[in-house]
C-alpha cells in the first residue's frame, strides 16, 4: 500500500490556493458559509421573467431575487462592469455587476473570483440591449472557492474514461450529461407512478442472500461475520417478491441494485438497476401488455413522443410489439425446425454442423435451442419483439406451457439485438419447482457456474400456495440508454465500475 500522499499542484491551483488564504486573512473564508436562501433557480427565473420586455422589467418589476450557482463565464465590460454566467442544476443565467452599485471594495472582491467558484447573488431582473435576461447584482457572496480549474470550455473533457472517473466534472461542464441523469430519474418516477396508479405496492427485499437464486448468473460472494457464513449479493429480487405474493399482496414491485460477477462492456456492468414486478391472477399476455405500457409511458415522459432513433434505427414504442415464438424464430432464420421431437445427440449434431459449440453442462435439447437463438436470431431483431416459449430447461422459475410442456410461458423483450426484459407466468407448483432446482444442481455439478441453487424455504413458501402470477424484470439502465440515445451503459450510470489506474 502506498502511503505517500504528497501532491503536485499546477500553477493555476497554486494561484487559487493563495487567493483562498488571502480571503481567510481578511476574514472572508468562503467555506464558513452554511446557508444561502434562494428565491429562484435559473429555470424559474426564465419562466417568470423572460416574457417581459426590457422596458417592462425596468419600469414594472423591482422583484428582489436571490440565486446561487457556479461561475461558468466571466468577462469584463470596461473597467467598471462585469458580465458573468452562473450555472445551477437547471441551466445558466447571466448576471451584471457594476462598480458603482457594489462599491469599490466589493467590486474588486468580485473581480478576483475564478471560473468554477460558487456564488450567491441578490438583485433585480433586467434585459440587455440584445434582449438577454440578466440579473442586475446588488450583492454577491462567495459560497465556495473552487481550488481546481474547470476544463477548457470549448474542449471539455476529451478523454471519455476521464468523464466516467470524474463524473462530477462531467456533470458541471456537459449539460447533456446532466439531462441524461435527470431523464433517468424521470423514467424511474414514471414507472413508479404508473404502477402505483394500478394499486401495486413498492417493497424492499434483502440484498444479501444465503442462497444463489432467482436468475442464471454468476454471483458475488461475501462472508457474513456475525453469522459465520458465506452470502451472495443478490442477482435478482424474484424469489423474495414471490414470497410477498404468497403472503397475500396481489401486486408488488421493487426497483433496486442487482449484482452479477460477470464482464464489463458497453452493455454490461456488474452492478446494475432492475425493476421486478409481480401481479397475482395474471398471465404472460397481461405482462406483455404491461411492459408495452411502461415503455410507452417512459418514452412520453422523457421525449414527449413514442418515436425515437437509436443505433441508427427509427423505432416507435407506441405500436404493439411483435410476439414471436423462439422455435418459430429459429426456423425462419435458419430453416431448422425444433418443433420436431429429437434427442440431445441429434440436436448436438445440428449444432456442430452450424458451428455452435455445445458444452457438457448443456444437458438437453432445450439448451441447444437457446444456443441457436443466441447465435442466429438475437442480433437480427430490430423492432421491439417479445420472444416467447423458452425451453423448460433454461427457465427454472417459469410455468410450463399447457399445450407443449417442452416450453414455458416465458418471454424476453429484444430491441435492436439487446434484451430489455425477462418475464413469465410464474411457476407456482412446488413439486415441479423442486424438480427444476434439482436439475439446476445437476447443471452446476456439470460446470455451469450460473446455475441457481436449491432454495428450500422458497419451496415451502410455494407449498402454502401462490396464486397464478405474472412477473417481469426490466433493466432500468438499458431502458435509460434507449430513451436517452446513449451508446454505453457507462453513460447512464453516475459512477460506473472501471479498472484501477495502473
Amino acid at each position: 500500500m502506498n502511503d505517500n500522499f504528497e501532491r503536485d499542484f499546477s500553477e493555476q491551483e497554486l494561484v487559487r490556493r493563495e487567493k483562498y488564504y488571502g480571503l481567510v486573512e481578511k476574514g472572508r473564508d468562503p467555506y464558513v458559509e452554511t446557508h444561502f436562501e434562494r428565491t429562484h433557480n435559473t429555470q424559474q427565473l426564465v419562466e417568470q421573467f423572460n416574457d417581459f420586455s426590457k422596458e417592462e422589467l425596468t419600469t414594472k418589476t423591482e422583484t428582489q431575487i436571490k440565486v446561487a450557482g457556479r461561475i461558468r463565464l466571466f468577462r469584463e465590460a470596461g473597467k467598471k462592469a462585469i458580465f458573468a454566467n452562473i450555472q445551477d442544476q437547471y441551466g445558466m443565467i447571466q448576471i451584471y455587476v457594476r462598480q458603482d452599485e457594489l462599491g469599490d471594495e466589493e467590486f474588486e472582491y468580485f473581480r478576483d473570483l475564478d471560473l468554477g467558484d460558487i456564488i450567491g447573488v441578490e438583485g433585480i431582473m433586467m434585459k440587455t440591449d440584445h434582449g438577454e435576461l440578466t440579473i442586475r447584482v446588488k450583492k454577491a457572496t462567495l459560497l465556495t472557492k473552487a481550488l481546481k480549474p474547470l476544463p477548457d470550455k470549448h474542449a471539455g473533457i476529451t478523454d471519455i474514461e476521464e468523464r466516467y472517473r470524474r463524473r462530477y466534472v462531467d456533470l458541471i461542464v456537459n449539460p447533456e450529461t446532466r439531462k441524461v441523469f435527470m431523464d433517468r430519474t424521470k423514467i424511474i418516477r414514471t414507472i413508479q407512478n404508473t404502477l402505483d396508479a394500478k394499486g401495486y405496492m413498492e417493497v424492499e427485499t434483502p440484498i444479501l442472500h444465503s442462497i444463489n437464486g432467482g436468475a442464471a448468473a454468476k454471483p458475488f460472494v461475501t462472508h457474513y461475520n456475525a453469522l459465520d457464513s458465506d452470502f451472495y449479493l443478490r442477482i435478482a429480487t424474484e424469489l423474495h417478491l414471490k414470497r410477498c405474493i404468497v403472503g397475500g399482496f396481489e401486486g408488488v414491485y421493487e426497483i433496486g441494485r442487482l449484482f452479477r460477477n460477470e464482464g464489463i462492456s458497453t452493455r454490461h456492468n456488474p452492478e446494475f438497476t432492475s425493476i421486478e414486478i409481480y401481479v397475482a391472477y395474471k398471465n404472460m399476455e397481461f405482462v406483455m401488455d404491461l411492459c408495452e405500457e411502461l415503455f410507452r409511458e417512459c418514452a412520453l415522459a422523457v421525449n414527449g413522443r413514442t418515436t425515437l432513433t437509436y443505433g441508427g434505427h427509427d423505432l416507435d414504442l407506441g405500436k404493439s410489439f411483435k410476439r414471436w415464438h423462439m422455435v418459430d424464430a429459429i426456423k425462419e432464420i435458419t430453416g431448422i425446425d425444433f418443433w420436431q421431437p429429437m434427442t440431445r445427440e441429434q440436436a448436438v449434431k445440428l449444432a456442430t454442423e452450424k458451428g455452435i459449440k455445445v458444452e457438457e453442462h448443456h444437458l438437453s435439447v432445450g439448451h441447444i435451442i437457446n444456443l441457436f437463438f443466441e447465435e442466429f436470431v438475437e442480433s437480427t431483431i430490430i423492432e421491439p419483439t417479445f420472444i416467447f416459449g423458452h425451453p423448460t430447461e433454461i427457465s427454472p422459475l417459469s410455468k410450463k406451457n399447457a399445450i407443449d410442456g417442452r416450453f414455458t410461458d416465458r418471454f424476453e423483450l429484444f430491441i435492436i439485438g439487446r434484451e430489455y426484459s425477462n418475464a413469465f407466468a410464474e411457476l407456482n407448483n412446488p413439486i415441479d419447482q423442486f424438480d427444476r432446482f434439482l436439475d439446476q444442481l445437476k447443471e452446476a455439478n456439470a460446470g455451469n457456474d450460473e446455475a441457481t441453487g436449491m432454495d428450500i424455504d422458497f419451496i415451502e413458501a410455494l407449498e402454502y400456495g401462490m396464486p397464478p402470477t405474472g412477473g417481469i424484470g426490466i433493466g432500468i439502465d438499458r431502458l435509460v440508454m434507449l430513451l436517452t440515445n446513449s451508446e454505453s451503459i457507462k453513460d447512464v450510470l453516475l459512477f460506473p465500475q472501471l479498472k484501477q489506474r495502473g
